[in-house]
């Protein structure tokens, strides 16, 4: 204390060390599987990660690159909006590179909101959202994605999305497909909360990093719907599409005077970053599709492979159609506190997991809620599996 006053400011008071890593050290102390913290444990393709040493080699990164990001790397975003889902952005000033999604998300609340601006957030939500409009002395208003245990999955309400919109709404913060519920948002569903954003004239912020692990349904990017163009910041990164998180590669796309004002606030945090991984992920971008397809079809095996397991263990499991975690209910363990639970169960099994809770505003929606992840190797999978089938007995 100094002056009588917290050292942390009242923005933040209230966020402490994330979940990721107290339960990553969780695991690193008992020697648990980590299911909890949604990073591979394999490296993405030879040929990139040999692009990034190329690009050390020979010099291209290792100095400061161009604040918006390297034009390699601004031109195959371009490209890949394009050829993926026909949506055409100038490198130039429609696209910016940043260190990861998050700080992507971090620029984009800082320099899109005023105090006081509410920011709608599907719950539950990654946890950075919280802490991002928090900084930006916005208020954030949750609309719950709620279990559906006829379909397995998790769904929007439209009518309680339209209802969080008040006078004071200044964008939606939009995550498809959805982390930590998988749930992929419908066409129909993208067309409600388009004409939502146009009739509101709210802005929409949308985390799209999953986009390249749909297994079914499709994901289809907001700004390509009628009148959204002007109004949504697109962000993706290629930690998760090409299984390299730890050089925090990301991007924001969008209209030219919403990439200036995110690239201002973007500026003042990391400045640049990656330098020569930028080099490397614009090589990545343009894999063949194979890849992609490869990529996919190997996470859905792991999806259901983990799914399965889980459920044989006595877990009540809710399909993911997207993302590589999957979410879990533990009553019928007879468990009701998942955050009790995913503190004990390293030592009760030897395996790490997330409490959904603390993705929640309101911790009782998610309570009994579990996440674990995919991305693992099957002999990991199988052997969380096999450690987890004793909880039942």
């Amino acid at each position: 204390m100094t002056q009588g006053r917290p050292l942390l400011n009242r923005r933040l008071a209230g966020f402490g060390t994330t979940i990721f890593a107290e339960m990553s050290a969780l695991a690193v102390r008992t020697g648990s599987l980590n299911l909890g913290q949604g990073f591979p444990d394999t490296d993405g393709p030879d040929e990139i990660r040999e692009a990034a040493v190329r690009a050390l080699r020979d010099g291209r990164g290792n100095q400061y690159p161009p604040g918006p990001g390297v034009p390699e790397l601004r031109t195959a975003i371009a490209d890949h909006q394009l050829r993926r889902y026909g949506l055409t952005h100038d490198p130039d000033t429609e696209v910016l590179v940043t260190a990861g999604a998050t700080e992507a998300i971090a620029a984009a609340m800082l320099a899109l909101l005023e105090p006081g601006d509410e920011v709608i957030a599907l719950e539950p939500y990654y946890d950075s959202y919280a802490a991002c409009i928090a900084m930006a002395g916005g208020t954030r208003v949750p609309v719950t994605l709620r279990p559906d245990r006829d379909t397995g999955t998790f769904r929007l309400d439209l009518g309680e999305l339209r209802a969080a919109v008040t006078p004071r709404t200044r964008l939606i913060l939009l995550n498809t497909p959805h982390n930590p519920t998988g749930t992929v948002l419908t066409r129909e569903e993208l067309a409600a909360v388009a004409t939502l954003a146009c009739e509101r004239d709210l802005l929409v912020v949308t985390d799209e990093v999953y986009e390249h692990l749909v297994f079914e349904g499709e994901h289809i990017p907001l700004a390509s719907f009628p009148g959204m163009r002007e109004r949504t910041v697109s962000i993706s990164s290629a930690g998760k599409t090409f299984s390299f998180t730890g050089w925090k590669v990301g991007w924001v796309t969008a209209s030219a005077p919403l990439v200036s004002a995110v690239r201002t606030a973007k500026q003042y945090l990391t400045y640049v970053s990656a330098g020569p991984f930028q080099y490397a992920i614009a090589e990545a971008l343009r894999l063949p599709d194979s890849y992609f397809e490869n990529f996919r079809s190997d996470l859905r095996r792991k999806r259901d492979l983990l799914g399965d397991g889980l459920r044989a263990a006595g877990f009540e499991v809710y399909r993911p159609r997207g993302t590589y975690f999957i979410t879990t209910d533990i009553t019928p363990f007879g468990e009701k506190d998942a955050y009790a639970f995913c503190r004990a169960l390293p030592e009760r099994c030897g395996v790490v997991a997330i409490p959904n809770s603390v993705f929640y505003d309101d911790p009782d929606a998610g309570r009994s809620q579990v996440r674990f992840t995919f991305c693992k190797k099957d002999d990991v999978l199988r052997e969380a599996v096999d450690r987890l089938r004793g909880l039942a007995s």
